[in-house]
């Protein structure tokens, strides 16, 4: 006899039993369900009982009923708890602008699911069924549309760049756009993805080198148009980024002047609606718009925004190399591996890369090489009873029900795309020689996958350090390196700098931290795992009494050109005016054929 396996609330347990069959769910862009109007039960959008209906079948039947075509995508399929009465789900996703078909009424999710709860008899067996298995594949509904090899949004090309968001206004301008720089990147960074020597800029007193690649990656130039687009839009409707758009104080700040609210701070904090007092979280729905930045966002931030029947799909701002490593941790994953994810447990990214990884495989963060040598004292201990003694220090760190005898047989490596790209190899050396000296070489490639090694990095972050390394190699007097406070890849780079400079590498904002020639307000990252979360800032000596003094300048991905110009126009501007060579000079210079 068929059955029902359902919850306690379920109709179904004092009703007739599930038949089997398939169902459509057809979801509109906001990812609310289309449920077919009229009075009765609330129905699944399209169902077919006959047993083994392929996608195909449904995707004719609902164009012959509406005559709008979509490309149905199984969502669920028979199995377990559900074998005696299979019933298969599939979804498909309307087009972006396609009216709801006559005789449909759209739904959001967080309602049906409610409304489930408190009044279980007002849903066909079928409809509840498909509610209730919902949670397994509810953040797949904005992206059912995309096949595995296919990306959120990807990069734009020249061609397709916005570049009137970075002029609208003196403000913008001020703050994205310099002559100077744009000239710079424009003589230097002949190839996109490789770095050339520094470009040098002599003033006459003081000389600045700078790296053929720094600030605005293709990710982040991607995420600041498609917000100021965003905003431009939707006059009237309230438009949200859900945290922080980039870590960079000066581009958040301007997007909010401009209108944009935000949902929660970069740790996750919700943020008080002053006029309401209390969390915009609670009031947000699908009037308002909510733009995921470049970082990603987590299933549990996703899912709550789509049970709202939030067109989340359409303001993904995801950087497309933070969604390949999400693409490498569930093949990883697909192919029975265990991922150890290379990252701060902290940041934005890294949450949302463990929270997708979560869905496919076991999944652990460690922070830098020395936590990696930990989980390999881990993999080396004798007994469970030690190894589990020894895996403590990851408890709040890695996957529910994960089992350090378990899932710590076969690893792959992934990263945070912000980190530096020597560490990640050294992780995956270092987890290399434990995996080795456990198992033996000869099993090796099958207890740490090599394509780990370097598929992750983002060809951004390594360029720009790659660039970095370039303008080292000369004689300096100081180093700057601007960015804002809780930016990774900017530490990153500040990094490199006082592994060659010491005290003479100074990690700043803007030219603000600029205080005289003598004297710099440096920024004290949070970088060790005993430092405090906040870092500070500490006024330190700057520049020595020579001149023509010789300083590298550079600057993170989140970083706008406009920044970069300040800080040097506030270093030339503790000079003699009479002394600085104009700026029209250096133009001509970098302009000239060599």
């Amino acid at each position: 006899m068929p059955r029902h396996v359902s919850t306690p609330s379920s109709p179904a347990d004092a009703g007739p039993a599930l038949q089997s069959g398939a169902v459509l769910l057809v979801f509109d862009a906001r990812n609310r369900l289309l449920v077919p109007s009229g009075d009765g039960p609330l129905r699944p959008t399209l169902e077919v009982k006959a047993p083994g209906a392929a996608a195909d079948v449904l995707s004719s039947r609902w164009r012959d009923v509406t005559g709008v075509s979509v490309n149905p995508v199984s969502l669920a399929s028979p199995g377990g708890e559900d074998a005696e009465a299979p019933l298969e789900l599939f979804g498909a996703l309307l087009g972006e602008d396609e009216a709801i078909p006559a005789g449909y009424t759209p739904l959001t999710i967080g309602g049906l699911l409610a409304r489930r709860r408190e009044d279980p008899g007002a849903f066909s067996l079928r409809l509840a069924h498909a509610l209730d298995r919902l949670p397994g594949f509810i953040t797949r509904i904005p992206y059912l549309n995309l096949g595995d090899n296919d990306y959120i949004y990807r990069f734009r090309t020249n061609r397709q760049r916005n570049w009137r968001v970075y002029s609208r206004d003196d403000s913008a301008r001020s703050l994205y756009r310099s002559p100077l720089i744009e000239a710079v990147k424009l003589v230097k960074r002949v190839r996109e993805r490789s770095s050339t020597r520094p470009a040098v800029l002599d003033f006459g007193p003081v000389r600045y080198s700078l790296p053929s690649h720094f600030g605005f990656c293709l990710g982040v130039q991607n995420a600041i148009e498609r917000a100021y687009e965003t905003l431009a839009e939707n006059p009237g409707r309230r438009v949200f980024m859900l945290s922080e758009l980039i870590h960079n104080p000066f581009v958040n700040d301007d997007l909010r002047r401009r209108g944009l609210l935000y949902l929660q701070t970069d740790k996750g904090v919700p943020i008080d609606d002053p006029v309401a007092g209390r969390p915009y979280w609670d009031s947000v729905g699908e009037e308002d718009v909510v733009i995921i930045p470049a970082f990603g966002a987590t299933d549990e931030d996703k899912r709550r925004l789509i049970e709202r029947g939030i067109a989340i799909r359409r303001h993904d701002a995801t950087c497309m190399l933070v969604e390949k490593v999400w693409k490498a941790a569930r093949r990883f994953g697909q192919e029975g591996y265990t991922v150890v994810i290379h990252g701060k447990h902290e940041h934005e990214e890294t949450k949302a890369t463990f929270s997708n990884s979560t869905r496919n495989a076991p999944s652990i963060v460690v922070r830098d090489l020395a936590e990696a040598r930990r989980l390999g004292e881990v993999i080396l201990a004798h007994g469970p009873a030690e190894r589990r003694r020894l895996f403590e220090p990851f408890a709040d760190r890695c996957s529910p029900g994960f089992d350090p005898d378990r899932d710590l047989v076969r690893l792959a490596v992934v990263n945070q795309t912000t980190l530096l790209r020597n560490e990640t190899l050294g992780i995956i050396a270092h987890l290399e020689a434990v995996m080795e000296q456990r198992y033996g070489r000869e099993t090796l490639a099958h207890h740490l996958n090599g394509k780990s090694r370097g598929d992750t990095l983002c060809y951004a972050t390594q360029v720009n350090q790659d660039a970095l390394e370039k303008a080292l190699a000369d004689p300096l007097d100081a180093a700057l390196v601007v960015g804002g406070k809780n930016s990774s890849n900017t530490f990153q780079l500040f990094r490199m700098c006082a592994e060659r400079l010491g005290d003479r590498a100074f990690y700043i904002q803007s030219e603000d931290n600029l205080l005289s020639l003598e004297r710099v307000r440096h920024y004290h990252f949070p970088h060790a795992s005993g430092d405090s979360p906040g870092g500070h800032l500490e006024e330190r000596p700057f520049l020595p009494d020579r001149r023509p003094l010789h300083l590298l300048v550079t600057g993170g991905a989140s970083c706008p050109d406009g920044i970069i110009h300040r800080v040097i126009h506030r270093i030339n501007g503790f000079f003699p005016p009479r002394d600085i060579r104009p700026t029209e000079a250096l133009l001509a210079e970098l302009e000239a054929p060599d």
